[in-house]
C-alpha cells in the first residue's frame, strides 16, 4: 500500500477523527472507506462530488472533451503575452 499526505481543513479532520472514534477504526479506514465511496460508488449511487456539476457550464461547445487541444489554442491559452 502507497502512502499520500493531504492536508485536509481542521473541521474535516474533526469529523474523521469523532467517527473513528466512535467506530473504533483508524483514521486511515475511514479516510480510506470515504474515499472509495466517492471514487467507485455502491450500486444504485451517484458520484456526489460532480454529479451536480455536469452540464452546469454555459456557452461552451458541445465537442470541447473532443476537441480539447484546438478550443485552448482558438482562445490564446498558453501563449506568451507581452509584458
Amino acid at each position: 500500500m502507497k502512502t499520500l499526505t493531504v492536508r485536509l481543513p481542521e473541521a474535516l479532520v474533526a469529523d474523521i477523527d469523532a467517527e473513528s472514534r466512535q467506530r473504533r477504526r483508524s483514521r486511515s479506514d475511514v479516510v480510506r472507506e470515504r474515499l472509495a465511496q466517492v471514487v467507485r460508488p455502491r450500486a444504485g449511487q451517484t458520484v456526489p462530488a460532480i454529479a451536480d456539476l455536469v452540464g452546469s457550464v454555459d456557452r461552451l461547445p458541445a465537442d470541447l472533451s473532443r476537441r480539447t487541444k484546438s478550443y485552448l489554442k482558438s482562445t490564446s491559452y498558453g501563449r506568451k503575452r507581452p509584458r
